[in-house]
């Protein structure tokens, strides 16, 4: 008896869409947007360790502060040949959370552009057809500045199933590194 009913101007209203920060970055000729929610920090390319039987993706590892980090290859994960590298090539640290684990990974990305706000409002859906990269691994198309960045569903990108892989063979990495 004591639920509260909401007014029909209530329920009219539209749901109010936050403004949230996402970090822009080119690969190729085209321009993503990672929520920098996710992103623990950039740091320039180089340091890998090419580890065996790795997926073709995974580039190898890094060591960022004691700690080993799986790096991927954004373009071979999207099933594109590997960028060549440059003085701007960078590795971003992105840390996801899955099964109630924290995983860091490095992405492999051709330049990072900048940190733009980007309005909930000014996100539309994916396209259904037309983009290079999976639609599961986009979680919309942002308008900035006129044009449009693709906003990576970075849970996607580096699924639960990827993760699993990468662990181990972080973990591998780790006893190899440690065993030298």
């Amino acid at each position: 008896m004591n639920a509260i009913v909401p007014s029909s101007a209530a329920r009219q209203e539209p749901p109010r869409q936050e403004t949230a920060q996402y970090l822009t970055f080119a690969l190729g000729d085209e321009i993503y947007a990672i929520g920098i929610l996710s992103i623990k920090e950039i740091i320039e390319f180089g340091g890998i360790t090419n580890v065996p039987m790795m997926p073709p993706a995974i580039r190898g590892v890094i060591n960022l502060r004691g700690a080993v980090v799986p790096v991927m290859d954004l373009a071979q994960r999207f099933g594109r040949p590997s960028s060549p590298i440059t003085k701007k090539t960078c590795i971003v640290i992105v840390e996801q959370e899955s099964a109630g684990e924290q995983h860091v990974i490095g992405v492999v990305v051709d330049s990072v552009h900048a940190v733009q706000d980007i309005a909930g409002t000014d996100i539309e859906p994916a396209p259904s057809f037309g983009l290079r990269i999976a639609p599961d691994f986009v979680a919309g198309m942002g308008k900035v500045d006129g044009r449009f960045v693709i906003v990576l569903a970075m849970g996607a990108v580096l699924s639960v199933v990827d993760l699993a892989a990468l662990g181990s063979g972080a973990e591998a990495a780790q006893r190899m590194l440690a065993a030298s």
